[in-house]
């Protein structure tokens, strides 16, 4: 072990307490110990924590590299503490910060205790201002794959809500198509429409593209393929919504639609669709 690692993990076990003690007065300084969306307590158990995790690996790990085994658990430490500031509404930087708010104390510390061993007291600063700046980073990159994770997880709750599929009548089914239709929702309207027409036995299906507001060649294309799985499925299906400017487009861009039934609105699929099944809805004379 180096001569640097020694002294900074003595300094760390030495001077737990007290450490822990002047970052939590920094922490309050920076404005985290008045942060409501964290009790003191937590706050306290957190620093109480990663103190005795960073004491602990320092004394019988490698400063310099902390992918080592030694460092797992303050690894596996940082990456929960970050989890939960995603839960709790903090930014990256505020993260970090709980980290690098370290850095004053630990210093103050150094230079206590190597005053007179001036060339000592800056290669241990160096060394721990590195330490520190990794562990922060770590905070940094775990933050982010969090945030990433919640934010696949929130597109696609917004997909499936987006793309529900409607029970309008025995036999009879409808997905309301809202937005831009690429790859991603294709593939669910077809997975949804498709489970749910085993589901339902149903005989006919409505894809209704009235909140569609382009239809381009991929749109295009995206609905040939979720009207032939349909078809595929021994079920019909009807295109509602194909306004004149769609259409126009349609024709324009020169796709085959020969065989898929199209209507200008839900109400004529629908009444299409009754028709096709063997229902006749009359207004009542009364």
């Amino acid at each position: 072990m180096a001569k640097g690692q020694t002294r900074t993990a003595t300094v760390l076990k030495r001077h737990e307490e007290e450490l822990r003690s002047e970052w939590l007065k920094q922490l309050e300084t920076e404005g985290s110990g008045r942060d409501s969306r964290i009790s003191e307590k937590d706050l306290r158990a957190q620093t109480a924590e990663f103190l005795s995790l960073l004491q602990q690996a320092a004394q019988v790990g490698d400063v310099d590299d902390t992918t080592g085994a030694h460092w797992t658990e303050i690894r596996r430490f940082l990456e929960e503490l970050s989890r939960k500031r995603v839960l709790q509404g903090f930014t990256s930087e505020q993260t970090a910060r709980f980290v690098f708010s370290l850095k004053k104390p630990l210093f103050a510390r150094l230079r206590s205790e190597l005053l007179k061993e001036p060339e000592a007291l800056a290669e241990e600063t160096w060394m721990a201002s590195e330490l520190l700046d990794k562990m922060g980073l770590l905070t940094i990159q775990a933050f982010q794959r969090t945030r990433e994770e919640m934010i696949n997880r929130q597109q696609q709750e917004l997909l499936e809500l987006s793309t529900p599929v409607i029970k309008l009548w025995e036999g009879v089914l409808a997905v309301p198509m809202i937005g831009t239709l690429d790859s991603a929702r294709t593939q669910l309207v077809m997975e949804s429409l498709l489970q749910k027409i085993v589901e339902h036995g149903a005989e006919i299906a409505i894809i209704d593209i009235t909140g569609v507001p382009t239809v381009d060649t991929l749109v295009a294309q995206h609905l040939l393929k979720t009207v032939t799985a349909i078809r595929l499925m021994g079920a019909e299906c009807i295109v509602s919504g194909v306004r004149p400017q769609i259409a126009q487009t349609i024709v324009h861009l020169g796709v085959d639609l020969e065989g898929v039934t199209t209507k200008a609105n839900l109400a004529d699929a629908l009444s299409l669709a009754l028709r096709r099944s063997g229902f006749t809805v009359s207004k009542s004379k009364a």
